[in-house]
C-alpha cells in the first residue's frame, strides 16, 4: 500500500482541525450557558467564580464571549 502524499495528509489534518474547532466552539457555548445558569442560581458572577475556584473575570469573559458570538452582526440585514 502506498503511503498518503503530504498534500493528502495536510488536507486530512485540516479537516480534523476544523472538526475540533467546531467541537470546542460548541463546548464553549454549552459552558457559557451553564455559567449563566449558575449566575441565575447564585445571584452574581462573583459567587459563581467563588464556587468554581476561578476568577470572576474568567467567568465574565466566558459569558460575554458567548454573547458576542451569538449577537447579530451589525451589517446583517433582517428580511
Amino acid at each position: 500500500m502506498e503511503p498518503k502524499s503530504w498534500r493528502d495528509r495536510v488536507r486530512d489534518e485540516d479537516e480534523l482541525l476544523a472538526q475540533l474547532n467546531q467541537a470546542a466552539s460548541e463546548s464553549a457555548s454549552r459552558r457559557a450557558e451553564a455559567l449563566r445558569d449558575g449566575v441565575a442560581e447564585l445571584g452574581s458572577v462573583a459567587e459563581v467564580a467563588r464556587a468554581l475556584g476561578k476568577s470572576w473575570q474568567a467567568i465574565d469573559q466566558a459569558i460575554k464571549r458567548d454573547q458576542r458570538k451569538k449577537a447579530p452582526k451589525p451589517d446583517a440585514t433582517t428580511e
